[in-house]
């Protein structure tokens, strides 16, 4: 009878050494899911790049008063001196977090915000009594403006230097998943080394 007791004892004592085991490992993964979501929301906005672009624009606007009696014109010389950033909201990267796994899955990343910051001088205005600069001609101006800059963005490197910027920022997912023993996932597949994180 000794023996069925101290049987049952060693049994249980075994049955509640391997229970606290496993939820100690249940309880160490979901302090890591917790941390790898902290991180990854705590980017948030990221300015991977600036740049500043210089440019000289004419501007000339020309207008028939008297029927087509009289034309009147207006024009102006514009220097710009613009800075432009290129951004990344990482607070709305989507991802999934599977547990059971231990896999962080990248499923998208948000398109690139470029803002453009023009600094502008006029030098040379012109303008007639019955075609006068009004605000319209500002707003034309600094259209014209951005959509110019805006060409020599996109003929320029600054994109490609942004998204260079950005792998090396979620190089750091990489790491903080690896250093758990976690796996690291995007464009379906997995990411053994930083140079896989290819936009």
């Amino acid at each position: 009878m000794r023996k069925i007791v101290v049987g049952i004892c060693i049994t249980l004592m075994v049955i509640f050494i391997i229970n606290k085991c496993s939820n100690k490992e249940e309880i160490l993964i979901q302090e890591h899911s917790t941390l790898i979501e902290k991180q990854i929301k705590n980017v948030s906005k990221l300015v991977v790049t600036e740049g500043n672009f210089s440019e000289v624009f004419s501007y000339k606007n020309s207008k028939a008063v008297f029927g087509d009696l009289i034309e009147v014109e207006k024009k102006a010389l514009v220097v710009v001196n613009a800075e432009v950033t290129v951004a990344y909201d990482l607070s709305k990267i989507e991802f999934n977090l599977d547990e059971e796994n231990k896999t962080l899955t990248i499923t998208k990343i948000p398109e690139q915000e470029i803002k453009i910051f023009p600094e502008l001088e006029y030098y040379d205005v012109q303008a007639d009594f019955l075609n006068p600069f009004k605000a319209e001609d500002y707003n034309a101006i600094n259209k014209k403006v951005k959509q110019q800059i805006t060409k020599k963005i996109n003929a320029s490197n600054l994109k490609s230097n942004a998204e260079n910027r950005l792998v090396s920022e979620l190089s750091k997912f990489y790491i903080l998943t690896n250093s758990l023993g976690w796996t690291l996932q995007y464009n379906q597949k997995v990411i053994d080394k930083v140079e896989d994180l290819k936009l």
